[in-house]
């Protein structure tokens, strides 16, 4: 186990991040290929419509998970404190206290959102032409969302102890299932997009099987049978992983709420909108590998109170994000043509979709600062500032902006205000660390010093 596990507390700084970030990218990578696969097999099987279907789901999917994915964010923070302060019964409460919480909330969040699905749905505007298909869509996923949330679960408590690498072994699969299982299930069996649906949850299921197998009899994680956490474990749950869900609840519904932005210019902008965001994911890897990367660099060396680390940690982040961020944004910015040709057979559809990716390419190094100094916070226990500036930063300006923007220049503009939102956001999140207090928070160190100092003396 110590073998797959990195200790960021010694050492080269740039290194280990750098050892430690490309397992993580390229399973963001793998993610994103995964979600990019889906789209080129119902653009090019089912057509436009049904691509335009799949886009709306997934952004509800996205929505109605993201409070789940907002907690197991807390879930890095506390884990690799623990890890740097080298308490393990204190990391296996804590580990107890996650699976339980979360993963009765996800059944519970599954259930509402299948029975919800054709209510969000027409509120979002969506057009009566894909209403069915994207219903049917949306309904399989949210039934067995649990499958997407452990999978995803498991890969994170892994990285909080330092392992990076084991969670590529059944994302790789995950994908390669989900490649092989949807144009059987689209085509071969004629199952249209149900069979997409289905494709898709079961490689989820078997991810979340491998995974936890590896997991337990390979890397040591201390997973027991879930039980009722103690009143401790509760409240710091709650105290970090609330506004952490929230905070994931503001991003995902500023997502929503762009999307009927964008369903208002009807079906041809959905499709290209939504084929565009696929392409536009990838630009956003770089940012959001190095802000979960830095989260538990950042964490085990806060566990062991090391801030010239941190400081260390954040300056190395900013100056790998604008050098990797520039380089593919450029690469986008030059073939977005060719790459939306490929998802969709229909000439206005990509048009909307290169201008959109060219439109706002360049605008992706400012998000990945933004991505890199809240990951530093984050691993501090500031999940309720975090919380306000995502507030800010999606309701304040990203939704207003591509709202009036587009008003005033047509669809183009959606982009144009996203563009200046990350600019603006970026500034506050810098403001913040460098002026705000959290350096001051405590979650770990002094509940288990005297736990670990009775256990030494009776030992």
């Amino acid at each position: 186990m110590q073998q797959q596990q990195l200790d960021f507390t010694e050492g080269s700084i740039m290194k280990k991040m750098i050892l430690f970030s490309w397992p993580i990218f390229v399973g963001n990578l793998l993610q994103s290929s995964y979600q990019i696969i889906d789209s080129l097999w119902v653009g090019n099987l089912l057509g436009a419509e049904a691509l335009g279907a799949v886009s709306i789901s997934a952004t509800v999917i996205f929505t109605m998970l993201s409070f789940i994915i907002g907690i197991n964010g807390a879930t890095l923070t506390v884990l690799s404190q623990h890890k740097g302060a080298g308490n393990q019964a204190g990391l296996a409460r804590s580990l107890n206290a996650f699976v339980f919480v979360l993963g009765s909330l996800a059944v519970m969040l599954g259930a509402l959102g299948f029975f919800l699905a054709p209510y969000i749905l027409r509120f979002m505007g969506t057009p009566e032409s894909i209403m069915p298909m994207a219903e049917t869509y949306l309904q399989i996923n949210m039934l067995f969302i649990f499958l997407l949330f452990g999978y995803n679960f498991v890969g994170t408590v892994l990285r909080a102890l330092g392992d990076s690498k084991t969670p590529l072994r059944f994302i790789f699969l995950a994908v390669i299932l989900n490649t092989i299982l949807t144009p059987i299930f689209i085509h071969v069996l004629g199952l249209g997009i149900q069979g997409a649906a289905i494709a898709t949850v079961l490689s989820q299921g078997t991810a979340l099987v491998v995974g936890l197998y590896i997991s337990i009899a390979h890397r040591g994680v201390p997973y027991s049978m879930p039980r009722l956490p103690d009143w401790e474990e509760f409240k710091r749950l709650f105290r970090l992983g609330l506004p952490s869900g929230l905070s994931m609840m503001a991003i995902s519904g500023g997502v929503l709420a762009i999307m009927t932005v964008v369903t208002s210019f009807g079906d041809t902008v959905v499709a290209g909108y939504g084929a565009a965001q696929r392409v536009d994911s990838l630009i956003m890897l770089p940012g959001l590998t190095l802000g979960s990367a830095i989260q538990s660099m950042a964490g085990q060396n806060i566990g062991a109170q090391l801030w010239d680390r941190v400081t260390a940690i954040a300056k190395s982040g900013v100056l790998l994000i604008l050098g990797v961020a520039t380089t593919i944004s450029l690469f986008v910015f030059l073939m977005s043509g060719i790459i939306m040709s490929a998802f969709v057979d229909d000439t206005e559809t990509v048009a909307f979709g290169s201008t959109y990716l060219q439109l706002v390419a360049f605008f992706y190094p400012f998000l990945g600062i933004n991505f890199v100094l809240n990951g530093i916070v984050r691993a501090a226990g500031a999940m309720v500032p975090v919380l306000i500036l995502n507030i800010v930063s999606f309701w304040v300006l990203r939704f207003p902006l591509a709202w009036l923007l587009s008003s005033w220049f047509g669809p183009e503009g959606i982009a144009v205000g996203i563009g200046l939102s990350f600019i603006i956001s970026a500034a506050i999140a810098a403001l913040y660390y460098r002026f705000g207090r959290w350096r001051n928070i405590q979650l770990v160190e002094n509940e288990d010093e005297g736990k670990e100092e009775s256990a030494s003396t009776r030992s």
